[in-house]
């Protein structure tokens, strides 16, 4: 059992926790972050990122976390293998636990302990995951210009990636398990006004079908639960849009959270309800779920930790 004490514990390292390293590390708070159990984190089951600032090429989401990792290092962050399953934000400095039983003390905190996408769950869907099969249509809608693709989900998620991918491809088709959209009003008038969608109601994916060589998607199979026939649909991507859930288990009850579990920050700022924590990325974003804006909340948390503790 180890104990670490830093002006500021990140907990999470993906493009929020990095950047927050890497800004902590500057203003000399000698950060500790303590990475997780998807050390990068979605990026690293991102392949091909176009749309990240500064590169002219297409780059690989892993080695992007790889470089951001590489210069919140340099800067002199201690990055620790470990998984936070405690947390103690009652006392200063805070306590955390990790699964090694580590304990970890700071005098500020930093929340990036992100989002994942919620799956369908089928064997099929796992083998084609960055091949055809996405969660992100504003990351990936762009490889699908001209192409046939299906969206899975009801919710205000699945609606507006339909409608943003009508951007590129050439036909949508939105599938969705009951008879009735979630999703607002105003977004389902859009959806039922353009031309490229068509909605497939009371169906679940059954099976994603594709190539092995080169390996990509090819069609899915569908069955409707009210008639139980089943179909087959040929198509070139399938987005899954069913949800995300943030990683915020361990601070129920310790910190204040919105229905669906995201933190809550003050407008325009990182803090939340307990003066000296803060949070930044996915786990308080559900709106915009980039790399880009996670990088600049990691960046706004470490300037806000900065100041809480020079305050």
């Amino acid at each position: 059992m180890k104990t670490y004490k830093s002006d500021t514990i990140i907990i999470g390292s993906g493009a929020a926790g990095y950047t927050a390293a890497i800004y902590a590390a500057r203003a000399n708070m000698k950060p500790i972050l303590v990475n997780g159990q998807q050390p990068g984190g979605q990026m690293t089951i991102t392949t091909d990122v176009e749309n990240y600032p500064g590169f002219k090429d297409v780059i690989q989401g892993p080695w992007l976390m790889d470089q951001m990792k590489a210069q919140a290092e340099s800067v002199g962050t201690k990055i620790i293998n470990d998984t936070i399953t405690e947390c103690n934000f009652k006392s200063e400095p805070f306590e955390l636990i990790g699964d090694s039983k580590s304990i970890y003390y700071g005098k500020t905190i930093i929340i990036a302990t992100g989002a994942t996408a919620r799956w369908l769950g089928i064997k099929s869907e796992e083998k084609f995951k960055g091949y055809g099969v996405s969660a992100c249509a504003t990351c990936d809608g762009f490889f699908f210009k001209n192409k046939i693709v299906a969206v899975v989900g009801g919710g205000n998620t699945a609606v507006e990636e339909a409608l943003y991918l009508t951007l590129h491809a050439k036909k949508v088709f939105l599938i969705h398990r009951r008879d009735k959209l979630r999703a607002e009003k105003i977004l389902q008038e859009r959806l039922f006004k353009n031309k490229k969608i068509e909605v497939i109601w009371d169906s679940v994916v059954e099976e994603i079908h594709g190539n092995e060589n080169p390996k990509k998607v090819k069609g899915i199979s569908i069955n409707n639960k009210k008639t139980n026939k089943s179909k087959s649909i040929d198509l070139d991507g399938v987005f899954i849009a069913i949800g995300h859930d943030p990683a915020t288990n361990i601070f129920k009850n310790k910190i204040k959270l919105d229905k669906e579990g995201y933190i809550l920050t003050k407008s325009g700022s990182t803090k939340t309800n307990i003066p000296g924590v803060f949070a930044a990325g996915d786990v308080t974003d559900k709106i915009y779920r980039q790399a880009v804006t996670a990088a600049g909340l990691g960046c706004m948390a470490a300037l806000d930790a900065e100041k809480y503790i020079a305050e």
